[in-house]
């Protein structure tokens, strides 16, 4: 995936505890300059940004979904995405499992996983 040309990033798990990786991720891509839209049923706004209840609330323009929740609630948001029309999809490590990975593949969706959005944008 070419990062260079991600602009806008939906975080599914975003969340208020800065000890979390939903509310550090969130931090540096937005140090990083990336458009951050946290989705999260629990909160209206985070670190001053508004967050979306459901990924049925995305517009169309988010470039990139990276998933920050366990794969029990990813795998029932992955099917929403999907059925949405998002098809740039990003797994942080602990995020993917067999059931997401078996769901993609029927619906010939490619995501990126098992790798850390932080360090990959590092790179860029």
């Amino acid at each position: 995936m070419d990062l260079t040309k991600i602009k806008k990033i939906a975080l599914v798990g975003a969340t208020t505890n800065r000890e979390k990786f939903g509310n550090i991720i969130l931090r540096d891509l937005t140090k990083k300059g990336f458009e951050i839209v946290p989705v999260t049923p629990r909160y209206d706004e985070i670190e001053g940004i508004k967050t979306v209840k459901s990924v049925k609330e995305l517009s169309k323009d988010i470039d990139l979904i990276v998933f920050v929740v366990p794969p029990s609630i990813g795998i029932e948001v992955t099917k929403e995405v999907v059925s949405e029309g998002f098809k740039n999809l990003w797994y942080q490590p602990g995020a993917y499992s067999q059931e997401i990975d078996e769901y993609l593949k029927s619906v010939g969706i490619e995501a990126v996983h098992d790798i850390c959005i932080m360090v990959e944008t590092n790179r860029r």
